[in-house]
């Protein structure tokens, strides 16, 4: 505890407020002087009864009004000497000064030749992916009409993990194509708090030129922030274009694998691209806040190169997932979820031509139990029956043995092996199991032969837990 607190503990500590009426540890402004406070009236010698006690000092002041006497000449010191901040400039990074007329805008601007590869994905492919492939993959048909060679690349890096009123976008990172020099990297530096008017300015310029917005997560955490953003700066937000976000896709299509949620681990096991002493994203917001504090501009140098990563990486992702399924480079477990994505968005033929090339490819029991599901949506319940059964004896899962007692109820008309399915386990609840159970039985005795078949017990082809 401070001492100024401990003074406001003790009786008769007095108000916790200068004579300005701002409270002390806010400051007040230099101009005003604070006088210390005057002494108390004096008052007569007192003699303690029955005692050789000498009289007190008339009006000699207490060791409490002096500590305030102290306490307030220093408060009065530092409010009146200049105050020496650290100066926050950007000599030593890599930006450029524009002169605007909503103040100095801070530009790093690079230019990717057509060569550029984000591990084994050119970056210049995004400006030739499907954007009705992306559409069906995003599912959002919003994307299908856009035109991917006009797509702004976004990511911003911020001062807090939220989008509230205190978290400030201090580096936005842009990406977007230009005809004569491929993939243009701009980046935006708000280089002390209060400059952020002429970076708000450049993102909405960008984003009414662009035909569609390109995030990863930024639905979630990048727009929300910077709407915030301008409505603190009483900005108004331009109009947003159809907006991909990648982190959704991702989780689609690499959800066997389990890469999907963060964008390094995707650039790693997707693109084959590992970065070389980057920043993690939880240390991004404390060197900002050192740079601001110390103006040591060492603590930016990776923040601004994690960024130029991110949205570059973007773009690369965008002409992955876009590119024609017929020559694409995506894993045959990736396939799988591409399938999964397209009978969802109720696609199913075509859905079941990705499954057939990723069970192909070497897809496993992953591509085996798509196309098994796919089939059966598209109504090919031989082609689901055939692949369940092969699931069946391979992999103990009731989820499975459930979809096989109902092909073979329903679509084969063999109570008798749906039956033996069910009492292997279906994973269904008990009452549900055994109203199926029972069903099922009924049947097998209306059947000519059933309970004879029934004595035999579980069915080969079925594995039983």
């Amino acid at each position: 505890m401070s001492l100024r607190s401990r003074l406001a503990r003790l009786p008769n500590a007095g108000s916790a407020e200068s004579a300005t009426g701002l409270p002390r540890m806010f400051g007040a402004p230099a101009t005003v002087a604070v006088p210390p406070p005057p002494a108390p009236p004096a008052a007569p010698a007192t003699v303690v009864a029955g005692s050789d006690a000498e009289p007190l000092a008339a009006g000699k002041p207490s060791l409490l009004d002096d500590l305030r006497a102290r306490m307030d000449a220093i408060l009065t010191r530092s409010r009146t000497e200049p105050r020496h901040l650290p100066q926050v400039d950007v000599p030593d990074l890599p930006f450029c000064v524009e002169r605007t007329e909503l103040g100095p805008l801070h530009v790093r601007t690079l230019r990717l030749s057509g060569a550029h590869r984000v591990g084994r994905a050119p970056v210049t492919a995004a400006r030739t992916a499907s954007s009705e492939l992306l559409a069906l993959l995003a599912l959002d048909p919003r994307l299908a009409p856009c035109d991917p060679r006009g797509a702004l690349y976004l990511d911003t890096e911020t001062t807090g993990l939220g989008p509230g009123a205190g978290t400030v976008a201090f580096l936005v990172g842009l990406a977007f194509f230009d005809d004569e020099a491929g993939l243009v990297v701009e980046q935006l530096l708000v280089r002390q708090l209060g400059e952020e008017a002429p970076v708000l300015a450049r993102v909405a310029e960008r984003i009414a030129q662009a035909s569609m917005l390109v995030t990863f997560n930024g639905k979630s955490f990048d727009m929300p922030v910077l709407r915030t953003r301008f409505v603190m700066a009483r900005a108004p937000f331009p109009a947003e274009p159809p907006h991909l976000d990648l982190v959704h896709v991702a989780r689609r299509l690499h959800k066997t694998r389990g890469v999907g949620s963060r964008l390094g681990t995707v650039e790693r096991e997707v693109l084959g691209f590992v970065r070389e002493n980057d920043v993690p994203s939880g240390e991004v917001s404390q060197c900002y806040l050192h740079f601001l504090r110390t103006g040591d501009t060492r603590a930016l140098l990776g923040v601004v190169d994690h960024n130029a990563w991110d949205v570059v990486s973007m773009a690369a992702m965008v002409g992955l997932y876009g590119e024609p399924l017929e020559g694409t480079q995506l894993e045959p477990t990736d396939l799988v979820g591409v399938a999964r994505t397209l009978k969802r968005a109720g696609f199913a033929e075509r859905a079941f031509e990705v499954v057939e090339t990723a069970c192909a490819r070497g897809a496993g029991d992953s591509g085996v139990r798509a196309r098994a599901e796919i089939a059966k949506a598209r109504g090919d319940k031989a082609r689901a029956l055939a692949d369940f059964e092969a699931l069946a004896s391979s992999v103990d899962d009731p989820l499975i043995r459930l979809e096989l007692a109902k092909l073979y109820e329903h679509h084969a008309k063999d109570a008798a092996r749906a039956l033996a399915v069910v009492e292997a386990g279906t994973g269904e609840k008990e009452h549900r199991r055994a109203h199926r159970a029972a069903r099922l039985q009924k049947k097998v005795l209306r059947t000519q032969g059933g309970a004879e078949a029934v004595a035999q017990g579980a069915l080969p082809g079925v594995k039983t837990p």
